[in-house]
């Protein structure tokens, strides 16, 4: 299965554009291409005044830091102990606006469509929970379709592309290993960082996550032709 991760507007061109963004469009309109079993893409598709957004904590800087805890209704209908949110802060990066539903900027970049895909996966729909993986948020309070999908499927190797690679995709892919269900693989050719510094890579390996170079390494891979 390919797991397209947040090639949407805003990331690309948008408010929040990755370096280089534009020039992982074609390698991953050709990834999709190719022939997996089955196509996912997933989604930022954040609520205005979501907590990721510097917009939403006045005197805070853009890219600056706070603390972020989990939402009490979530954890309580979690069955989990509200005594202990004060100890569950995660620090979060204070994003420009992006990727707000209904907008623009939340699409999908031209040419990527969402009927080339078998679901859409959406995430970060609270607006007080953070969602950078594509299967849950950190505190596991928000759970995607993605697990599901997969496991009904019975997929064996799922192969991760899209941006950011050191935010939603590294967080992704991490995840996927977790389930001990499928490998996890990662196509460095199509996904693209906001930091140059390059460390996720290496992250993600440490966590067991496959790494192909080359989309055509991707192809042979996958018994394909060039």
């Amino acid at each position: 299965a390919l797991l397209v991760v947040d090639m949407q507007v805003d990331f690309i061109t948008g408010s929040l554009a990755v370096p280089d963004g534009p020039s992982v469009v074609d390698p991953v309109n050709d990834i999709v291409k190719l022939p997996f079993h089955s196509r996912y893409a997933s989604k930022d598709w954040h609520p205005a005044g979501h907590i990721s957004f510097a917009s939403s904590h006045p005197g805070k800087e853009l890219f600056g830091s706070t603390t972020i805890y989990p939402p009490e209704h979530l954890v309580k209908a979690n069955g989990q102990d509200v005594s202990l949110i004060g100890e569950r802060g995660l620090e979060q990066v204070l994003w420009p606006d992006h990727c707000i539903q209904g907008t623009h900027g939340g699409q999908l970049i031209d040419p990527l469509s969402e009927d080339q895909f078998d679901a859409i996966i959406l995430k970060g729909t609270d607006p007080g929970v953070e969602c950078y993986s594509a299967f849950q948020d950190p505190w596991g309070l928000l759970t995607t379709k993605l697990e599901e999908l997969l496991r009904e499927q019975g997929v064996t190797d799922l192969y991760v592309v899209g941006v950011a690679g050191d935010y939603c995709v590294k967080e992704t892919a991490i995840n996927a290993t977790k389930f001990n269900a499928w490998n996890t693989w990662v196509v460095k050719e199509g996904v693209r960082s906001v930091s140059s510094e390059g460390k996720e890579w290496e992250t993600m390996k440490a966590a067991g996550v496959g790494v192909v170079d080359t989309v055509s390494e991707l192809k042979a891979k996958l018994g394909v032709l060039v």
